[in-house]
C-alpha cells in the first residue's frame, strides 16, 4: 500500500472519484473544473475551493482584504473554464480566536469586492473556531451556451492561453524574499498584484463558449505544464508546447532571471485560461478577439498521445523540467 505521497494529490482525486457511484441527475462529476448537474429541466455547475493558512496563503504578506478577493476569484475562474456564468455561493471559514474584528471585516471586503465585480450573491456558510485560518468556498453556476470540457481535443488542435504566464508565481517567490523593496519597484508590484489579486476571465470563457471556439478548456491553477496534463488525459491526446511562444509580461522579463520560462511552464496560481480550438478557426480567433477582455496567444498544438508532452526551445529542442506543476501531496 502506497503512502499519500507517492499517491500523489491527483491520485488520490482520481481514487475518490471511482469510488464515488454517479448520482441521479449528474452529467459530469469529478475530474472536471466543476461539475455538471440537472435540476429538474434545467442543469448548472457547482465547484469549490479550500484554502488553507500555511498551505495557500501565508499572513505575512497576504492582506485579508486580498485573501477575501482572491477566495472568491479562484473559484470564480474554474467557472470560466467551463464558459460558465456564477450565481450564488456559500461561504465557511475556520477562524483562529486571536483574530481582530477588524481583520474579518477586511476580510469580507474583499469578497464582497470580487462579488460585486462577477455579479455572485453570498446566500449563506457557516464559521468554526480553527487552529488556524480555513476558507471554503461552494460556487453555484450555470452555463448558458453549454459547458466546455476537458475531454474536446482533437489531435491537430491549436493551443491557446489567455493573458500572460509565470506572474503569480514569480510574484510569490519575490515575497518570500525579504530583501526586495516590493513597494518600491513597479514591476515587482505589478508581479505581486497578479498573486493576489487573480482575475477570472469569465467574459473570455463564456464568449469562446458561446462562439463555440474552446473544444477544450481547463483554467491554470497548478501551472501549464500540470494542467495541459489533465486536459490532454481527459482527450486522449499529446501535445508540443513551444518556448519562444509563451505570452510573458515585461515585468516577467524582467525578474525572472536565469529562470527563463521555468515560472510560466510550471509555476501556479495564473489563472489563466488554456483551451484547445480547431485550427481552421485561427481567423475567428482573430476576429473576435477583442470581444474577449484579455489577449489569446497560440502556444502550441496537440499531437498524437504517444508523443506525450514536450516543450520544445526555439531550435525544436525539448527541454525538460524538475516538476510539471503544484500537487499538495508532493510539492
Amino acid at each position: 500500500m502506497s503512502n499519500l505521497k507517492d499517491l500523489g494529490e491527483f491520485g488520490l482525486i482520481d481514487k475518490i472519484r471511482r469510488s464515488v457511484p454517479k448520482g441521479k441527475g449528474v452529467r459530469l462529476g469529478i475530474g472536471d473544473d466543476a461539475a455538471w448537474v440537472d435540476w429538474r429541466k434545467e442543469s448548472f455547475l457547482v465547484t469549490s475551493d479550500l484554502l488553507i493558512e500555511g498551505f495557500h496563503f501565508d499572513l505575512r504578506w497576504t492582506s485579508f482584504f486580498g485573501l477575501g478577493y482572491k477566495a472568491l476569484a479562484v473559484n470564480l475562474s474554474d467557472l470560466a473554464a467551463m464558459g460558465g456564468k456564477p450565481s450564488y455561493f456559500v461561504l465557511s471559514l475556520g477562524i483562529p480566536t486571536i483574530f481582530k474584528s477588524d481583520n474579518m471585516l477586511q476580510f469580507l471586503r474583499g469578497v464582497k469586492t470580487a462579488s460585486r465585480q462577477s455579479g455572485a450573491t453570498l446566500v449563506g456558510g457557516d464559521t468554526s473556531a480553527a487552529d488556524r485560518f480555513l476558507i471554503n468556498i461552494a460556487l453555484i453556476g450555470y452555463a448558458p451556451y453549454g459547458p466546455v470540457l476537458r475531454s474536446g481535443a482533437r489531435v491537430g488542435d491549436d493551443l491557446y492561453v489567455t493573458g500572460t504566464l509565470g506572474d503569480s508565481s514569480l510574484g510569490l517567490n519575490l515575497l518570500k524574499q525579504p530583501q526586495r523593496q516590493v513597494k518600491k519597484r513597479a514591476g515587482i508590484s505589478y508581479l505581486v498584484a497578479r498573486h493576489h489579486y487573480p482575475a477570472a476571465r469569465l467574459r473570455a470563457g463564456s464568449t469562446l463558449a458561446r462562439q463555440k471556439l474552446a473544444k477544450a478548456m481547463i483554467d491554470i491553477s497548478d501551472g501549464l505544464l500540470q494542467d495541459l496534463g489533465h486536459l490532454c488525459k481527459a482527450s486522449k491526446v499529446g501535445a508540443v508546447v513551444w518556448e519562444n511562444a509563451l505570452p510573458l509580461s515585461p515585468a516577467y522579463r524582467s525578474f525572472a532571471g536565469t529562470k527563463g520560462a521555468l515560472y510560466a511552464l510550471t509555476g501556479g496560481e495564473d489563472y489563466e485560461l488554456l483551451f484547445s480550438a480547431r485550427a481552421r478557426a485561427r481567423a475567428r480567433l482573430e476576429k473576435i478577439g477583442p470581444k474577449l477582455g484579455v489577449p489569446v496567444t497560440r502556444i502550441g498544438a496537440c499531437v498524437p498521445t504517444a508523443h506525450g508532452i514536450r516543450v520544445l526551445n526555439k531550435c525544436g529542442k525539448t527541454l525538460t523540467f524538475p516538476v510539471s506543476g503544484y500537487d499538495h501531496f508532493r510539492n
